[in-house]
């Protein structure tokens, strides 16, 4: 029986710490002649990368604990991968890779020999390679080290629901000053031992960020140990005088890290055998602080040139010199290439590789074998089971709209408002699908209307519960939105979704900005997984904007923005969905296709307010599976005749507004042939040179179809920024758009002044519609003077009422649709 304490165990993790470290330092530099010293060969100037690129800063210190990782794999078992938060090393979990085999597995080009080896090299952060981050290009990844911050909220909703895991995730000492990091440290206040897997977070302080200590260094032990207590956590320490010392670091950290091993699954046997955990008791999850020298092992001071400190050059390693390149060495540059020889020679790789290239045999059996390795664990690539959900049939929810009865109010109030609709339907998806559907939010479920899930599930939460103040909160539930924050929120269902799960993150639109950044990261994430054949895909990443612009839900101007829609519509399109239903049944069936589709950011703008409902079941699929559709009983034109103008909108508001004007403009000038277009899926419109196929992009004739040759008048409400459109109108080369969107002007005020105050109104789009109608000749211009007088009365008396009295005119906020003339 091995025993993995023993000297002997732990002089294998060292060689095996010092080749993966080895190939991490060389790969900045070189590009090949991977293995000089071991094969009796010089480094020439051909050898060397022109611009070495990369970050040598935290690998040594990453190397380090992902050998302690692999040797906890290996004495318990234990299912486990990593997570590299601390800047860009990606060669701490490339080398890895490779060292295990996993690496050849997926690149068989990547061979374990010189010729191999020498390919990874060249490859690494060089032009038609792989980044230096630890990207979907690397086996074993579910984060990237480079978008600092999320690394605890990556880990705690790949560990949800998946009670066998255990996510080792490293915490950079800078990345732990950024908000969302720091935030990230409550993730244990939701993680349930009964149900779930577990993390073990390693603040990896090597004392320095690009230039300037870190907080954490510089903080002492009893400090830090304050501080991790306070936020509920056991913190144990890896740390030693002598940094060179490196044995008496390994004896340190294996004696640390099993004891964490075993408080972890001895919480989880507590809680899983015995019931503890379940009342309000957070056990007091492992935290382990490692003081692992920023540029460990590497060049200490940079002689060669440069001012001197107490007469040697400045230092490299432990300070922030080492956070990049250490070393001036390049192709046009051989100057400090003894010391950088000096520094490989220092690994002692004839010790480690064989001449030809391939690992020692004791340090090949030192990595942990099949699934078992981090770099191979299923769980970082779609899942051990990434299958789409369990869907019930959305038409069992929708509301019984009919040409009866469609652009009225639905009997039970319930039923008007549509993200009440679609929690009936989510409802359902829970009890179909019990450990892989979550719904996340940053304390705004119930604000948003998802109240018929509360009838089937509480929110996650482990803490105290008081009652009767804590409503729908236990230790086990399938909502997690007790933490007021969209990072944390939008975090874990990334973390859900890369491996394999599907969860809906349901935000206020405007705060859903705050997160843009982390989409724009998951968008590059998918996308360059899907360029790998060895990746599987994922589900898609759905998020809801609600609490939208024109609604005006008792918030002010701070709470008014739909730009998101602009920020991903500048995507690769193949990636990105934004989805603009208007009513309960086009939502529903909005999400029926969006839990079907595969690696997509699915983003769906949804009203939660009481609406009209307009579309029949077999309208919303029509509209939800084209994206885009002509809708007959709102058009005086038939099917391909010619038109006067041209009516669309997109979204729910701009939808009511939109139909609206057009009924003004049929009952004052019924001989007015025009077509409405309802536009749910807003990429549909667009047409981006360079996307990767334009799989959901109307042909051109498709889209002089709906809205007519350049020139056509277009009257537009839309949810949006105005901009939006007009690019994409102009990329299609047509020149009739008039836009009605949203322009930057808000307060706190009524709903329906919120729509005047960006001419988004009824009464602005039909004055838009019979000016270019009396400008073509199609009315007269007596007429169109009359109707535009009337509409602008109107618009007085909306501001009179509503700066008198402080409230919309019913007639407009509960007005109905009627048939056309």
């Amino acid at each position: 029986m091995t025993d993995y304490n023993s000297k002997a165990y732990l002089e294998t993790l060292d060689k095996w710490w010092r080749a993966a470290t080895y190939m991490g330092a060389g790969m900045i530099f070189l590009k090949s002649n991977p293995l000089f010293s071991v094969t009796g060969t010089p480094i020439q100037k051909d050898d060397l990368k022109a611009n070495p690129i990369g970050h040598w800063g935290t690998v040594s210190g990453q190397t380090f604990l992902y050998a302690h990782a692999n040797r906890l794999i290996n004495k318990y078992n234990q299912k486990m991968f990593y997570l590299g938060g601390p800047g860009h090393g990606g060669q701490a979990m490339v080398v890895p890779a490779y060292l295990d085999g996993t690496y050849t597995q997926d690149y068989p080009e990547i061979t374990q020999d010189l010729e191999g080896m020498a390919r990874l090299y060249k490859r690494f952060s060089f032009p038609g390679g792989i980044g230096s981050h630890m990207t979907a290009q690397t086996p074993g990844s579910l984060h990237e080290g480079g978008e600092l911050g999320y690394t605890l909220s990556h880990a705690t909703g790949a560990i949800l629901d998946q009670p066998e895991q255990i996510a080792f995730a490293v915490v950079g000492d800078g990345e732990a000053e950024t908000g969302p990091l720091m935030t990230g440290w409550h993730s244990i206040k939701f993680i349930n031992p009964k149900n779930d897997g577990a993390i073990l977070p390693i603040l990896d302080l090597n004392g320095f960020k690009i230039s300037n200590p870190t907080l954490f260094a510089r903080t002492s032990d009893v400090d830090i140990r304050k501080f991790f207590e306070g936020l509920g956590y056991s913190p144990r320490f890896i740390e030693n005088d002598d940094i060179h010392d490196y044995m008496a670091y390994h004896k340190l950290a294996a004696e640390v890290f099993d004891k964490a091993i075993e408080d972890i699954h001895q919480i989880q046997k507590d809680a899983r055998e015995h019931g503890r955990y379940q009342n309000g008791e957070i056990p007091a999850w492992p935290i382990v602080i490692a003081r692992l020298p920023k540029g460990w092992g590497g060049p200490r001071y940079n002689d060669w040139s440069g001012p001197k400190f107490d007469g040697k050059g400045m230092p490299i390693e432990h300070s922030f010199r080492a956070h990049q390149v250490p070393l001036p060495l390049s192709s046009k540059n051989m100057e400090t290439l003894p010391e950088f020889v000096e520094w490989m020679t220092s690994y002692h790789p004839e010790n480690l590789f064989n001449a030809d290239g391939s690992l020692k045999e004791e340090l090949r059996d030192f990595a942990p074998k099949g699934d078992m390795r981090m770099a191979a664990n299923p769980v970082t690539n779609g899942g051990v089971d990434g299958s789409n959900l369990i869907l019930p049939e959305w038409e069992d929810f929708s509301n019984p709209v009919s040409a009866d009865n469609r652009g009225t109010l639905m009997p039970v109030s319930n039923d008007n408002m549509d993200m009440n609709v679609l929690s009936k339907y989510f409802a359902e998806i829970v009890k179909l699908n019990p450990t892989r559907f979550r719904l996340f939010g940053p304390d705004e479920t119930m604000s948003n209307r998802f109240w018929e899930m509360f009838k089937v599930t509480n929110r996650q939460w482990m803490q105290v519960i008081k009652n009767p103040n804590d409503e729908f909160v236990a230790p086990e539930g399938r909502i997690i939105d007790s933490q007021l924050s969209e990072h944390q929120a939008e975090g874990w269902l990334e973390g859900y979704t890369l491996t394999g799960r599907t969860g809906v993150f349901a935000s206020y639109e405007s705060f859903l900005r705050v997160v843009d950044s982390m989409l724009t990261q998951h968008f590059k994430w998918i996308r360059q997984a899907s360029a790998e054949k060895w990746r599987k895909d994922y589900p898609s990443l759905n998020v809801i904007s609600t609490s939208t612009v024109f609604q005006q839900d008792h918030n002010g101007y701070t709470h008014q923005d739909p730009g998101l829609l602009t920020h991903l519509a500048e995507k690769k399109s193949d990636f990105i969905r934004q989805y603009l239903p208007a009513d309960g049944n086009t939502l529903l069936a909005v999400f029926d296709r969006a839990f079907k589709e595969r690696s997509k950011i699915n983003h769906i703008v949804a009203s939660k307010q009481p609406r009209q409902q307009w579309f029949t079941k077999e309208e919303a699929k029509k509209l939800a599976t084209d994206g885009i559709a002509t809708i007959d009983w709102a058009s005086t034109a038939k099917e391909g005749e010619a038109v006067d103008i041209v009516f669309a909108s997109a979204g729910a508001e701009p939808t009511i507004e939109t139909l609206a004007a057009l009924h003004l403009v049929n009952q004052a000038f019924p001989a007015v042939k025009f077509r409405y277009v309802n536009v749910v899926e807003l990429g549909r419109l667009q047409k981006k040179n360079g996307a990767l196929n334009q799989e959901r992009e109307l042909s051109d004739d498709a889209f002089v179809d709906f809205f007519g040759a350049s020139g056509t008048p277009v009257i537009f409400g839309f949810h949006g920024y105005e901009d939006l459109v007009e690019s994409i109108f102009y990329q299609r080369n047509h020149q009739g758009l008039h836009v009605h969107g949203y322009r930057e002007d808000g307060d706190i005020t009524t709903t329906y002044d919120m729509r005047v105050y960006s001419e988004l109104d009824r009464f602005h789009q039909a004055i838009d519609a019979v000016k270019v109608l009396r400008r073509n000749h199609v009315v007269s211009e007596s007429l169109a003077v009359a109707f535009i007088e009337v509409m602008n009365r109107t618009l007085r008396t909306h501001f009179e009422v509503t700066r008198n009295e402080g409230v919309d005119i019913p007639e407009f906020t509960e007005w109905q649709w009627t048939p056309l003339k």
